[in-house]
């Protein structure tokens, strides 16, 4: 086993790493990882992203969204929080969890904090979720990562992935919401996140000497590269979201409108308005303007700016419409 220092908190540099080892590095050796992301949201991979996060609170707070390539349900990242990474070779490629799950139940006992594994893929303590892991299979390799909820800010974690109301309709696979507690409650001695981690890769190198591999200027090429052509991409982060019908509605002063959007690798296939507002133009029309737009807040925001919202709804505004839609 290679250890890989990271001292990157981007997701989007991160998650490129992991999937460049896996698919570049050694095919015949294992590496381990240990990192930490800045507030992210990271969606798995077969999920509707629009339908796991809180858009107004992630944009107001500058959370960063970024999908995974490993299924699952979407989590929340803070420096609170470290993740751990195993990509091993080997001929045993069924989806088993608790080989990678086990040394780090054993490391915790270690520190003395009591932790099992429980249901599919969770760590928890007292029965509260801490960890949670998924797994991605290419040729005979895989990649294990997991999270490890240290000394983050649970609020936050509630905050960011409390979808507001609205009716989604998605093929995607939704997140299961679990009551959630930091590692850092049940250590006797107190210490910071980096002094943990520093234990933690002791203990899962069992207290032997850790080899490391540096990565090289071809690989942060390779890396870097990952990173802008995929994990910087809205068309992998919103676009690559399966097929979902959404309904909004709301109630301005021009009466309740009601928006029905049918959206499919991230574009918009139709579009309906219904409501009991008055209107002096076809909104049918209206309706049809947003057939091939990208859903997503800067294109719709670009197209409000070329249509004269007055003719339909009166004293509506731009930004009230589209508060609406996204």
């Amino acid at each position: 086993m290679l250890y890989i220092r990271n001292d990157s908190v981007s997701p989007y540099y991160n998650l490129a790493l992991e999937e460049y080892v896996l698919k570049n590095l050694g095919q015949e050796e294992s590496f381990i990882l240990l990192w930490q992301n800045e507030p992210s949201v990271i969606i798995g991979r077969f999920q509707n992203t629009i339908a796991e996060i809180n858009t107004e609170y992630i944009e107001k707070n500058g959370i960063n969204v970024v999908r995974r390539i490993t299924g699952g349900g979407a989590v929340y990242h803070d420096l609170g929080n470290l993740n751990f990474s195993f990509i091993v070779s080997g001929s045993q490629m069924n989806i088993d969890f608790r080989r990678f799950t086990e040394p780090v139940v054993k490391a915790l006992a270690k520190m003395g904090v009591k932790a099992e594994h429980t249901g599919r893929n969770d760590i928890t303590i007292d029965g509260k979720k801490f960890s949670g892991n998924a797994q991605y299979h290419y040729r005979d390799r895989i990649l294990h990562h997991g999270t490890l909820l240290f000394n983050s800010r649970l609020e936050n974690v509630q905050q960011a992935l409390n979808v507001k109301p609205s009716k989604i309709e998605t093929k995607g696979i939704k997140s299961v919401r679990s009551r959630v507690t930091n590692i850092i409650d049940y250590l006797e001695n107190k210490i910071s996140i980096y002094e943990f981690r520093d234990l933690l890769l002791t203990y899962l190198f069992d207290e032997k000497p850790i080899r490391e591999y540096k990565l090289t200027e071809e690989d942060q090429a390779g890396i870097k590269k990952l990173m802008q052509d995929k994990y910087l991409t809205w068309e992998w982060n919103y676009g690559s979201s399966p097929a979902f019908n959404l309904t909004k509605s709301e109630r301005f002063a021009c009466g309740e409108i009601e928006v029905r959007l049918n959206v499919n690798k991230g574009l918009i296939e139709a579009c309906k308005i219904y409501g009991d507002f008055f209107s002096n133009e076809d909104i049918d029309e209206l309706a049809a303007k947003f057939v091939g737009v990208r859903y997503k807040k800067e294109d719709l925001a670009a197209l409000l700016e070329d249509i004269e919202l007055n003719k339909y709804f009166g004293s509506l505004s731009q930004q009230e419409f589209l508060q609406l839609l996204i």
